[in-house]
């Protein structure tokens, strides 16, 4: 096969328009995960928490909530932005709960099932298709992305002229196509960065050259198991929690602890995770073991001595997520990910209006294998996910209605655009090819 830039430009079509809708989706839905734990402090007060120098005992949180869910068992403690209370993952009856904790009075503010943050997080991380289908179906677009972005700069002519030329007054179809190429020539670092660390994700899941075992460290196991059978059954009630911390920041005096995991065993290590003086690193990056009962450190990996590819694992989520700067850079990577959401919006808009310029063509356009796959897909997703929603996470009515609407909205939105308007556009241009038939037949007449 000849490549040129024809060539180039039909793959890039391709890439964009034939499994569109779920590259939409999975766009859309990284999008809106970088900012989710926002939501969580916009439409659930009981997250909010107003930043103070003084930390409540982590004892005394835990004191809190063994009144407020006797029946419950800590499985994870995650301290999460300053403006934001700190997520206690629990089980009560079978049923896991988010409960929230304010870390600076010690008040425990509510409790979930189900906050923003999981909701989109899943959705972007598997699309709710169990069985590891839909983390390879979502991993696929590293590639697809990276393709679509190399093609693109290999077939678009005097790219760097076009970084501030927007065509106006030339039709909807015109300013669409200029428009695409702008975004897309001022997203380019932002496509790079998904598409390179997506790919990564895909390689670590496959552990393709040993990368997953190289950088997932395994926990260590204690040399002397908890002694106390019974005691350890409530080992998540009775364990001190400011002595783990202690401990901890003993060995390494610049972590600010993060992530508190509880051993289910009796050869576990209390797991404790955190952000150092290193920047760019994700928590694990810091890595410290305590035993449970003696509170001596086991083990400890610290930022600054990762291996390569341990590092690079380690970077991956804060580059591609955008909480490596706080909130800026979350709000910056939002916008980030909606230029390339639009890019696929706006690239499926101008493939249909370009493609469907009769009838014919326009009921081929409608019924193409493709838009099977995109809807067997998505309606795989959907009854999975409601699935999910209901049995797993015990979703309230109102977080039901709420994913209902926003559903709708786009769905709606997405027929409005793509099936009503082009309907309308292709039927206005047929009109227009019929007048002017007959203006060329009353004229044949004529003379």
């Amino acid at each position: 096969m000849k490549f040129n830039r024809k060539t180039f430009f039909k793959i890039h079509s391709w890439v964009g328009v034939k499994l569109s809708i779920i590259f939409f989706i999975v766009c859309l839905s990284g999008t809106l995960a970088t900012l989710s734990h926002e939501m969580d402090w916009l439409f659930n007060p009981m997250m909010r928490a107003t930043p103070s120098e003084k930390l409540a005992s982590k004892n005394l949180i835990i004191q809190n909530l063994a009144k407020e869910m006797p029946e419950a068992k800590i499985m994870y403690w995650q301290t999460l932005e300053d403006y934001l209370c700190d997520q206690l993952q629990v089980l009560e009856n079978g049923q896991r709960y988010f409960v929230f904790a304010n870390r600076y009075t010690g008040e425990i503010q509510g409790r979930l099932t189900l906050t923003f943050q999981r909701y989109f997080r899943d959705l972007h991380y598997y699309l709710f298709i169990p069985f590891q289908v839909g983390h390879f179906t979502v991993l696929i677009f590293g590639f697809l992305l990276f393709i679509s972005l190399v093609t693109a700069l290999l077939f678009l002519k005097n790219w760097v002229r076009k970084l501030f030329q927007l065509k106006t007054g030339k039709g909807s179809v015109v300013l669409f196509k200029s428009l695409h190429q702008l975004t897309g020539l001022w997203s380019v670092l932002f496509v790079f960065l998904f598409s390179v660390t997506g790919i990564w994700y895909f390689l670590e899941r496959t552990n393709t050259a040993g990368i997953s075992k190289i950088a997932n460290t395994k926990m260590p196991k204690l040399e002397v198991p908890y002694s106390d059978t019974t005691a350890f059954k409530n080992i998540d009630k009775i364990l001190d929690y400011d002595r783990v911390v202690a401990a901890a920041q003993a060995v390494m005096p610049t972590i600010t602890v993060k992530d508190i995991a509880l051993p289910r065993k009796l050869d576990q290590p209390v797991y404790v995770t955190g952000k150092s003086h290193v920047p760019l690193v994700r928590n694990r990056a810091n890595r410290i073991y305590v035993h449970p009962e003696t509170y001596e450190v086991v083990q400890v990996q610290r930022a600054e001595e990762l291996n390569t590819t341990t590092w690079l694992n380690d970077i991956a989520d804060p580059l591609h997520f955008g909480y490596w700067g706080g909130l800026v850079t979350k709000v910056i990577w939002f916008f980030g990910g909606l230029a390339i959401t639009g890019l696929v919006g706006t690239g499926i808009w101008i493939s249909l209006k370009r493609k469907v310029k009769n009838e014919k063509q326009r009921q081929a356009q409608r019924l193409g294998k493709w838009k099977w796959v995109n809807g067997v897909i998505f309606g795989l997703m959907a009854v999975i996910m409601y699935y999910i929603l209901i049995k797993i996470y015990a979703a309230s009515w109102v977080m039901l209605t709420a994913i209902t609407l926003g559903w709708a909205i786009l769905i709606g939105l997405a027929w409005y655009i793509y099936v009503y308007r082009i309907d309308q556009a292709v039927k206005a241009e047929l009109l227009k090819q019929e007048e002017r038939r007959q203006r060329r037949a009353l004229k044949r007449q004529v003379f």
